[in-house]
């Protein structure tokens, strides 16, 4: 069998030709922390809180199966993503191994997903913000977050690239002096605080307190806190050597994965009670800081959140416009957004902020109605792009040859079907649970939509 080549030996393709402008700015360094900052967002510090309610302990092996799922469909993608970068990622392999429809479907869907998050983000770092200064209000704040990380990705995508650097290396910094504090407590050697043993693993109604519905719903909520990742692929194609930068960068986040999730939930659930209320709020980080006496811990945490919004914010900003403009380059949407001036999509930054800001209107006239509805439209969508993603991977690996995949799923195909299979298992549970049915049924609606419309637009010729 010939020996997979490294990324720096594969041989060189050109960029894609919708790329065609874009700047380069971004280094190895941004990417991998870009990498690492999509692991570590605000779902694990607040979002996590809902899963350890729901499953106790046995949410250790939620995290660590959805974990699997993830690396497993982010191994797919890099494959894929390192033999042709594109700023389109996942969006321009569909298209060019489904069907264009495909990639007009899936691209716009992730598209409102990432609008619609900087929608959340901008509000929910408001409220944190509104907290400590609450002289102001929190519709003040959302603009003011809005209009920064809007200028910052017209001006560059390095400013991109510095912000997302900085905000990883906090993010990083806090979660890496959570872990060795809690290990620390765990063992009994943090000092004024008793090893905590296994009472909180078997008490309180034991590993698996509320069986296996308890389970299925902690599962529904770790996969769904793993979200962010997929802009890592998006952005390697304005790197300056994007085969071997996202080579490197999806590789270094498998085992980060199951340090920074499945580490912190180990540690959590050892030293607080599972069924303790400050674990949702003010979240399962703050009840352990709080329990071993950290001074200030509450407002620590805060910080890191708001921190983890912001950074989570801006990638979706700059994934949500290079997105846009992939598509519109391809002949999926207006030609009026096309235009690159400095190596930057900015009319489809503009747009992509535009959709962004109208969400948190809507949030503020219409919650219930409305926003509650694209919130749902957009609740199980990365389920729909990891599925694309693994049969596009399929589809792929029948004409890409070994010199051309500097990554290389591991099994194939035998574990892309498991990854589809599980996928197609987590759907199936969202129908038992009556929040996350609504949610399944707003997506699927939403994603036939835009498949009827791709449809009708006619099958477009597979990308270069």
């Amino acid at each position: 069998m010939p020996r997979t080549p490294s990324p720096e030996t594969a041989p060189a393709r050109e960029p894609a030709a919708e790329d065609a402008g874009l700047s380069h700015g971004l280094k190895q360094r941004h990417l991998s922390m870009i990498a690492l900052g999509g692991v570590i967002g605000a779902g694990l510090f607040v979002g996590s809180g809902s899963g350890i309610a729901a499953a106790g302990p046995a949410v250790v092996l939620d995290f660590a199966a959805s974990g699997l799922l993830v690396m497993l469909v982010m191994r797919m993608l890099g494959e894929m993503s390192a033999a042709r970068p594109a700023s389109g990622s996942f969006s321009v392999h569909a298209e060019r191994e489904v069907g264009g429809w495909a990639g007009f479907t899936v691209g716009w869907l992730f598209w409102v997903l990432l609008c619609v998050g900087v929608a959340v983000e901008a509000i929910g770092a408001a409220g944190i913000v509104s907290g400590w200064l609450p002289g102001v209000p929190s519709w003040a704040w959302v603009a003011v977050f809005m209009a920064f990380f809007c200028l910052t990705n017209l001006a560059a995508v390095r400013n991109f690239g510095e912000f997302e650097f900085w905000f990883a290396a906090i993010k990083v910094l806090a979660i890496t002096a959570f872990l060795v504090i809690g290990v620390l407590a765990v063992c009994g050697l943090l000092p004024g605080t008793p090893a905590p043993g296994l009472s909180n693993l078997t008490g309180h109604g034991g590993f698996l307190p509320n069986g296996a519905s308890g389970l299925v719903t902690g599962l529904l909520a770790s996969v769904f806190a793993y979200g962010g990742l997929e802009t890592v692929t998006i952005a390697a194609a304005e790197s300056e050597d994007p085969r071997r930068s996202v080579a490197i960068a999806v590789r270094t986040a498998m085992w980060r994965i199951a340090l920074f999730y499945v580490g912190s939930m180990a540690v959590i659930v050892t030293l607080v009670p599972w069924d303790d209320p400050a674990v949702v709020r003010p979240g399962p980080y703050v009840a352990v800081l709080d329990a071993l006496n950290i001074p200030g811990a509450a407002q620590l945490m805060n910080v890191v959140v708001l921190i983890a919004l912001l950074s989570a914010m801006n990638a979706n900003i700059y994934g949500s416009s290079r997105m846009a403009h992939s598509l519109i380059a391809r002949g999926h949407g207006p030609r009026a957004l096309s235009r690159i001036s400095g190596g930057v999509p900015r009319r489809a930054v503009l747009a992509s902020c535009g959709f962004g800001f109208l969400a948190v209107l809507l949030s503020y006239w219409w919650p219930e109605t409305v926003f509650s509805w694209l919130l749902n439209m957009v609740g199980a969508a990365v389920l729909v792009v990891w599925g694309f993603i693994c049969v596009a991977q399929l589809r792929a690996r029948r004409h890409l040859s070994a010199a051309e995949l500097p990554v290389r799923m591991w099994a194939f195909p035998y574990l892309t079907y498991l990854a589809l299979a599980a996928i197609l298992a987590v759907l199936v549970l969202m129908t038992l649970d009556p929040a996350n049915r609504v949610q399944l049924y707003f997506t699927a609606g939403l994603t036939l939509l835009l498949a009827v419309v791709g449809a009708l637009r006619g099958r477009r010729p597979a990308a270069p």
